[in-house]
């Protein structure tokens, strides 16, 4: 991946399709907040709906130095920390792939909640050019 613009990349991302968590089963109207804070890291808020109720968590963002803010540690709870890479993001930022490093986990992005069937088949194409199986991308309800 290229080089991240960490202040254009913060602001709100809708979920529009992703390789559910557990954590993120039964979720819908999912997004992702991210905000710079003065000196430190990134400030992550993620929420959904689950069961009619509005659930969020918040987490920590810190660039990994080296890789052009691509590629993020983010701390949970101050003791859980996960790896986020930024693997496709459009020039414009109104959409980016996020994946954790095994692959396991992958969440599709945009600046709206829903985002244009073309280009979700292009994005579709560059994750099957990059060997990711696309068919177990759920498409989230927003």
């Amino acid at each position: 991946m290229k080089k991240v613009d960490v202040a254009r990349y913060c602001g709100t991302w809708y979920e529009i399709a992703s390789i559910p968590a557990k954590r993120q089963r039964n979720c819908s109207k999912t997004k992702a907040e991210y905000t710079l804070s003065g000196t430190g890291p990134v400030q992550v808020r993620n929420s959904c709906m689950r069961r009619g109720r509005s659930v969020s968590i918040t987490a920590t963002a810190s660039p990994v130095q080296g890789s052009g803010n691509a590629h993020l540690k983010v701390r949970f709870f101050r003791i859980i920390l996960a790896d986020y890479l930024v693997i496709e993001l459009a020039e414009d930022y109104s959409w980016a792939v996020v994946s954790n490093r095994s692959g396991t986990s992958l969440w599709l992005l945009a600046r709206t909640p829903y985002l244009d069937q073309e280009i979700f088949e292009s994005i579709l194409g560059k994750l099957q050019n990059r060997g990711i199986d696309s068919s177990k991308l759920v498409k989230t309800v927003q």
